[in-house]
């Protein structure tokens, strides 16, 4: 029987294309295995740490030396890189995932906490409404967009080099909004800053994919997405307070402090979990002393253009449905938040509610407590879901690890979620 199995090999973090080679390979060569004769016992587990302590052995975590992490100023973390990511205790694992799920909110943040703002903006800045709120529109615009740029860079120079970068710009960007002198300097600059705190929402699911294995990755990514989830809820109380107490310069103000903290944490306590690939072999170096200027500057264009134009290849992804139906589901949930998030401010705070911006910011709580509770469960409840898939089917590697796949992650719940998620909006309307 072992002769029949190939050992299979888990590539790391590569580009998108590599990785679902790697993933169709790894489908071609698992088999489900039964019998008297196979080498797995003939045993259903009751959880998955039962499972998991029968399987798994305790690994050590080798650091790396100081002079060879990786990533922008990374001998300074405090959390060493560490040679596989997967060997990290789970307290350092949740630690990292803390940090990647409080700065996923940034983007969040930065646009709830301008909700109870808007008014006010319009009269200091002597405009109307509707150009107002445009200062919100183009930033989640820019927020939609950037994270195709952010990922596929994160993949060349790193999740820690993006980090840096971005929560750098982001708080370079923040300040001019909060000085903005008309609605245009506004508009620009909550552009700018919109795109640069965008750079979590893909690479943060990267980071945690690395650290954590896939049979606990459901319950890590539910913690990682239930901060940007209740932050849209949370900051318009604190945007209202600020609002109301210190203008609506402020809301920006808090932004920049909480940029610049956010930052601090990454640079002491987030290290470079990229997977390190192997350089591709190459012919002879050209003679550079040869080519023209001409040459030269043609080079450095192409590799600029394709810089700019190769992050779209992505969405050639789109044309396989268990992708499309993903990606359309996250789109109607992520859309429906923010629409929420707008028609509570704008309807409550007209008659015949007339709330003050307290009173609104204060109904944000129920949808709040909602997310937190959904992310928590939801996460475990998807780690249950594959691990009984896996043992249904019975897929095994050849040392009795369980194989799990993504599509089991589905399963059930896309019809829970498309039915409540039907209903919720029922009822709010």
């Amino acid at each position: 029987m072992a002769q029949d199995q190939e050992k299979i090999e888990l590539s790391g973090a590569g580009n998108s294309t590599q990785a679902v080679l790697n993933e169709q390979q790894r489908r071609d060569q698992i088999q489900p295995h039964h019998g008297e004769n196979n080498h797995v016992p003939n045993v259903v587990f009751k959880s998955i740490g039962e499972e998991s302590s029968l399987k798994m052995t305790r690994r050590k975590a080798y650091p790396k030396p100081d002079l060879g992490r990786r990533g922008l100023f990374g001998r300074f973390t405090i959390i060493p890189e560490v040679t596989k990511p997967y060997d990290y205790n789970d307290r350092t694992k949740w630690a990292m995932t803390v940090i990647v799920a409080v700065a996923a909110a940034t983007s969040s943040t930065g646009s709830s906490i301008f909700y109870p703002a808007l008014s006010e903006v319009a009269v200091a800045l002597n405009t109307t409404p509707t150009v107002t709120n445009l200062s919100l529109a183009f930033y989640m615009l820019a927020m939609s967009f950037t994270p195709l740029w952010w990922s596929t860079y994160s993949e060349r120079l790193g999740r820690r080099t993006i980090y840096i970068l971005s929560f750098s710009l982001f708080m370079i960007f923040s300040v001019p909004s909060a000085v903005s002198v008309n609605i245009a300097m506004l508009i620009v600059m909550r552009i700018l800053s919109g795109g640069a705190a965008a750079s979590v929402q893909a690479v943060g699911a990267g980071t945690v994919a690395d650290i954590w294995e896939p049979r606990q990755r459901g319950r890590a990514m539910g913690v990682s997405y239930m901060r940007p989830l209740c932050g849209p809820k949370i900051t318009p109380i604190i945007g209202g307070a600020l609002t109301q107490g210190l203008g609506w310069q402020s809301t920006l103000g808090f932004l920049v402090i909480f940029g610049g903290m956010l930052l601090i944490m990454i640079f002491f306590c987030l290290p470079e979990t990229l997977a390190k690939r192997e350089p591709l072999p190459s012919g002879p170096e050209p003679e550079t002393n040869r080519k023209s200027r001409a040459q030269l500057v043609i080079e450095k264009s192409t590799k600029v253009l394709k810089g700019i134009v190769d992050p779209f290849k992505v969405l050639e992804y789109l044309r396989y449905p268990t992708i499309i139906i993903s990606v359309f589901s996250a789109a109607i949930a992520f859309g429906s938040l923010y629409v929420i998030n707008i028609s509570i401010e704008v309807n409550f705070a007209s008659p015949p509610y007339n709330f003050n911006t307290i009173e609104v910011g204060l109904l944000y709580l129920a949808p709040t407590l909602g997310h937190a509770v959904a992310s928590v469960l939801g996460g475990q409840w998807v780690d249950y879901i594959t691990y009984r898939e896996a043992v249904k089917a019975q897929r095994y590697y050849i040392n009795r690890k369980l194989v799990y796949l993504p599509e089991d992650r589905m399963k059930e719940n896309i019809w829970l979620a498309a039915l409540l998620y039907l209903a919720g909006m029922i009822w709010y309307s």
